[in-house]
């Protein structure tokens, strides 16, 4: 039996724990730079927020609505999920943390009333964080996936399901005859893997509730569509194909990528953010222990500036050798930068991504007949500087992001013009001395 845990409305959630005034209100949270909507209330919703939508075309509702924009806190809510996956794991013997605010457990071996158990569960997240979950339990990943969709919409739409169903739902305790009837008023589009252009397919065949996709023929389906719906639709008949994962397998791609907060044309400025972007990957590549063995790098003009001269180029620098050394990658994007640029131009995004990444001292290696011994060993303790990098993430880790760095990469003050805007960001309240809570009595 799995579970599936989910915060309600994360990032929202994080700011209602610090700022009680902020339930029953409509909140949204915005992307970087204060773009667009990327976290909304059930308030949100119910003023007609769509996920995404930029901030200029709801600004209205801050006036006409009491709409409430923060930007995001990913520090914040970074640490908020960390705690809320650590009382999670307490629960069952293995869990896999599926994103920020979503892990599966598997209870496999574990006796007595689950829904007691997830009840709670949730209790507990909600006593010591603050945080309102949802939790489904199902037979496969998939079901469970489904519970706790029901879970969370029973809870926020009575009526949409039985009563019963309301944040704590398990799929696998009920009857055939109760489960068809969950199923049949389920969008297919609900479930877990279908995306938006396969669910307007099914409907376009005649297959609109979860339960017609559980009774559709698996030929004509896989004719149809891919592999991945047809393991779609075993698990919810309740054969298991997917399994809990306890350590998520490397990215084999490694991106950090941002808007500015103004506009940027000097290659100064962007050598910097280059820099501090590069600086970045490397650090997480090293996290998974991995090696790149090219380097992608793209500065581009916005769409969006009709007056504006338009340039959007992109260079991949190969390596000589794979590495998550941060001096070499810096230099590699930075040397890929200089290649690109254009001077006239207003820049307002620019990203680093490491690609052909492999594991840490898996490489090729190589033929030298013309160099000694002695100078082959050197080379080899020049090249090694892995004790290096870790002395600099050690640094990074206790004295904050940035601390030590390439000096390239230097960091500015807040005010400089790459910065992305964050006017409504909220105190870190969980992660800086100075930005804890202050209580008068």
């Amino acid at each position: 039996m799995f579970a599936l845990v989910d915060v309600n409305n994360m990032y929202v959630s994080c700011e209602r724990v610090f700022r009680p005034s902020l339930v029953g209100r409509p909140v949204v949270v915005l992307s970087n730079n204060d773009g667009c909507a990327i976290a909304r209330s059930n308030e949100a919703k119910d003023l007609g927020v769509k996920m995404a939508q930029p901030w200029f075309q709801v600004r209205h509702l801050e006036r006409e609505a009491g709409l409430i924009a923060l930007s995001a806190n990913f520090e914040l809510y970074g640490d908020m999920s960390s705690r809320m996956m650590t009382l999670a794991a307490r629960y069952a013997p293995r869990q896999e943390v599926y994103s920020i605010d979503e892990c599966f457990l598997d209870f496999e071996g574990v006796s007595g009333d689950l829904v007691g158990i997830g009840r709670d569960l949730r209790a507990t997240v909600l006593q010591w964080t603050g945080l309102p979950t949802s939790v489904g339990f199902g037979p496969t990943k998939t079901l469970a996936k489904l519970a706790n969709h029901v879970a969370k919409t029973a809870d926020r739409k009575p009526g949409s399901y039985p009563a019963a169903l309301a944040q704590v739902c398990d799929l696998g305790a009920m009857s055939r005859a109760e489960l068809d009837d969950v199923l049949r008023v389920t969008d297919v589009g609900d479930v877990w893997g279908i995306g938006r252009k396969i669910g307007a397919r099914l409907h376009e065949g005649g297959i609109r509730t979860v339960l017609d996709l559980v009774h559709a023929d698996m030929a004509s389906l896989r004719r149809q569509f891919s592999v991945v719906l047809e393991k779609t639709v075993l698990e919810l008949r309740g054969t298991t194909c997917l399994s809990v994962e306890d350590a998520p397998s490397p990215n084999q791609q490694i991106m950090c990528s941002r808007s500015f907060g103004e506009p940027v044309t000097g290659l100064s400025e962007l050598t910097e953010i280059v820099s501090q972007f590069a600086s970045r990957v490397a650090e997480k590549a090293r996290a998974q222990q991995s090696a790149a063995g090219a380097v992608q790098v793209f500065i581009t003009t916005s769409a969006f500036r009709k007056r504006d001269a338009q340039h959007g180029p992109s260079v991949t620098m190969p390596l000589v050798r794979p590495t998550a050394d941060t001096r070499a990658l810096v230099g590699a994007a930075v040397h890929a930068l200089a290649g690109m640029y254009r001077p006239g131009f207003n820049y307002v995004k620019a990203g680093v991504m490491l690609v052909d990444l492999r594991p840490q001292g898996q490489e090729q290696g190589e033929l030298d007949l013309f160099t000694g011994a002695a100078e082959q060993e050197a080379v080899a303790h020049h090249q090694d500087r892995s004790r290096l990098m870790g002395a600099l993430d050690a640094l990074n880790r206790r004295f904050g992001r940035g601390a030590v760095g390439v000096a390239s990469a230097a960091h500015r003050t807040a005010h400089s013009s790459h910065i992305a805007r964050q006017e409504r960001r909220s105190p870190r309240y969980t992660t800086r001395l100075d930005e804890v809570p202050t209580a008068r009595a």
